[in-house]
């Protein structure tokens, strides 16, 4: 995959700069070993993913990659360290192949973005120590460790927007040729071909010309078209763009006459136009990736199902040779006897086995009848003798059928264990089909990524909100911020107020507009404020609730208080809503178009089929996300950004129980 230039990172680091300064960093994620994104909420914005690649790119992107269930260290350092910083600046070192971002929390730190090689990303203190960087290195002259002072690379070749003519002129007193020295001088092959291709308008270079052969008329032709080029970059001037042949694709900032044949492209910003062309391309060798350790599951069980039906193979092998073998003595009664008299008169004579061993064999030789089934005999006297093909060994110390019966009570052992191993059979071919159906699940997601784009949400959406079953909306806040926006903005006269009897709860308004105030009303609402409150996170399956008409909640605290943002002072008589369950349901509902909507389990029951109800547990929120959107995505109309975003705050699981018994009901 095509790593960016020189020429890329100044344009994208100059667009990162105006988008992201004074923005506030958010989580920070791990999708690969060498890929992190980092999550901003841009003022008049919102989100915005910046992802960084080592050694390849760095741009901001709407397709969300999977990440792991455990994130590794280094992004959840980013977490401790700068969640919650703002945005300082963006800037590209020295036109070098390094972003430095430069954030402020409680003091400054610096993200160091490394796209040379293969790249690394490095978080520094306000000293220009690394704290963290993403894969530790070691040179002669630099050391990225932890607690190691940050050394920038060594700085090569030319900075093309401030290069005077004269430090320009010296780059060629070198022993090569045009386009080499412009392109190990920091412009790269394209650029140091696109400058020779607009100097060509001035006067004739090749680009192969040795530099001792140029004239100071073809040098000042390549210094102005340098500056004239680099002075779009400059100005702001840029034309993002994916040009296309048959057999080449790339991304470029701006027009070059390379690609004037290429069929173009042309985006907004740069950033877009990166978004487009490295994604898709990223996800491809993403697939290899997790492609590769799917078929290693698989595989594993594959080899497991082989060796399992060789084991029962060699089960039914050993049963079909072990009766045969009996069979065979049954049937061969008497010569098997005379040849057993012949060892035991021997023995009895005090002859060894090694002695009657070479008299049987020099008999077989001879022609003798009884000795022609002879093949060996061991040291303690057990007999191995060939009848039709047949090999059997037979000790003459014990009677003809007790050696039948060694033989019958093989196959008889062999016969018990193919049931054990018919079983292990059918739970590995079980466990690799399950394991096949995960694979194509996960390899379809990743085979077609999904670009976020940006809602135009209801006024309710975004706050907590749901329809009860008697079709009035039931409105909540999301943080300090919207629980104010519920009183002063939302709450009128008629409506009625709730808030779960915990620390830490939603504000809940109960949106009447003329309908009368019903127990059932009551006991959704109820519900719904109970869910989203501590009450959750704290693994309540109850909590009380109150609720009270809009002119007893005051923001006018009593004499010498104070009230934090989104708390109220409520005056009178409270009612209470006893033991209000502690469990909600999510599904898409059509109300006001198609939506997705999280509220109490009559209200889903009365909206709409396919629901999952949720109750608090132990699985984390983009865990239990993809198993929701399994099963309520029917129309493709979410994205587990979605379905996060309206979960109650604290780990859930998924009730299994009560789906169980509605199945049951229902057959």
């Amino acid at each position: 995959m095509k790593s960016m230039s020189n020429v890329d990172i100044y344009t994208i680091s100059d667009e990162l700069d105006n988008l992201l300064s004074g923005a506030r960093v958010d989580k920070s994620f791990q999708p690969t070993k060498d890929i992190v994104v980092v999550r901003f909420h841009v003022p008049g914005t919102g989100r915005v993913d910046l992802v960084m690649q080592c050694g390849s790119r760095i741009h901001t992107s709407q397709y969300p990659l999977e990440n792991p269930t455990t994130p590794p260290t280094f992004p959840m350092l980013l977490r401790k360290r700068i969640k919650g910083a703002h945005v300082v600046s963006v800037k590209q070192h020295n036109f070098d192949r390094v972003v430095e971002i430069k954030v402020k929390k409680d003091k400054y730190y610096t993200l160091i973005v490394e796209l040379f090689d293969k790249g690394n990303i490095i978080l520094l203190d306000e000293e220009n120590n690394i704290i963290l960087p993403l894969k530790r290195k070691q040179w002669s002259d630099r050391d990225i460790s932890s607690k190691k002072e940050y050394k920038f690379p060594e700085e090569r070749g030319i900075n093309p927007i401030s290069v005077s003519a004269e430090d320009f002129k010296t780059l060629f007193e070198s022993d090569s040729d045009v386009v080499r020295t412009l392109a190990i001088n920091g412009l790269g092959s394209l650029y140091a071909e696109e400058i020779i291709e607009r100097a060509n308008e001035i006067t004739e270079i090749q680009k192969n010309t040795p530099n001792n052969e140029l004239n100071d008329n073809q040098i000042e032709a390549l210094y102005q078209s340098l500056t004239n080029l680099f002075d779009t970059l400059k100005n702001n001037s840029i034309k993002p763009q994916i040009v296309k042949s048959e057999n080449k694709e790339d991304v470029v900032p701006l027009d070059l006459i390379k690609y004037e044949d290429f069929e173009k492209t042309n985006y907004e910003t740069f950033n877009e136009a990166c978004d487009e062309f490295y994604s898709k391309k990223v996800n491809t060798s993403i697939k290899d990736v997790k492609e590769a350790a799917w078929n290693k599951k698989v595989n594993k069980f594959e080899k497991r199902l082989r060796l399992q039906q060789e084991t029962l193979d060699n089960f039914h092998t050993t049963i079909e040779e072990s009766q045969h073998k009996g069979e065979v003595i049954y049937s061969n009664y008497p010569t098997i006897e005379n040849i057993i008299n012949v060892v035991n008169t021997a023995r009895s004579k005090n002859y060894s086995f090694k002695e009657i061993g070479k008299t049987l064999k020099n008999a077989k030789k001879q022609g003798m009848a009884e000795a022609q089934i002879f093949e060996s005999i061991d040291k303690m006297g057990v007999l191995t003798l060939r009848i039709d093909d047949t090999s059997i060994n037979i000790d003459p110390k014990v009677p003809i059928p007790e050696n039948a019966e060694v033989y019958y009570e093989k196959a008889k052992k062999a016969k018990r264990k193919t049931k054990g191993a018919l079983i292990a059979i059918e739970n590995t071919k079980k466990q690799l089909e399950d394991v096949r159906a995960k694979k194509d699940i996960a390899m379809e997601n990743i085979s077609t990524p999904k670009k976020r784009v940006k809602k135009n949400l209801k006024w309710y959406e975004k706050l907590r909100w749901f329809l009860s079953s008697d079709g009035v909306l039931v409105i909540g806040g999301r943080d300090a911020n919207t629980n104010e926006n519920i009183v002063k903005k939302y709450l009128e006269p008629n409506d009625i107020y709730l808030h779960a009897d915990i620390h830490g709860a939603t504000s809940t308004a109960i949106k009447l507009n003329g309908t009368e105030l019903n127990d059932n009303i009551l006991k959704e609402s109820g519900e719904f404020a109970a869910s989203f409150s501590s009450a959750w996170s704290l693994g309540f399956t109850s909590q009380d609730v109150f609720w009270v008409h809009p002119d007893q909640v005051s923001k006018t605290p009593e004499s010498g208080e104070f009230l934090p943002k989104g708390s109220f002072v409520i005056r009178g008589h409270r009612n209470y809503i006893r033991g209000a369950r502690v469990k909600l349901a999510i599904g898409i509902v059509d109300y006001e178009g198609k939506r997705i909507m999280v509220g109490p389990i009559d209200a889903l029951e009365a909206h709409c089929e396919n629901f999952v109800v949720l109750k608090p547990g132990f699985t984390k929120k983009e865990a239990i996300a993809k198993k929701i959107i399994n099963r309520i995505n029917e129309d493709d109309l979410l994205t587990l950004d979605d379905i996060i975003r309206v979960l109650p705050s604290g780990k859930c699981d998924i009730d299994e129980e009560y789906h169980q018994r509605k199945k049951y009901e229902k057959n």
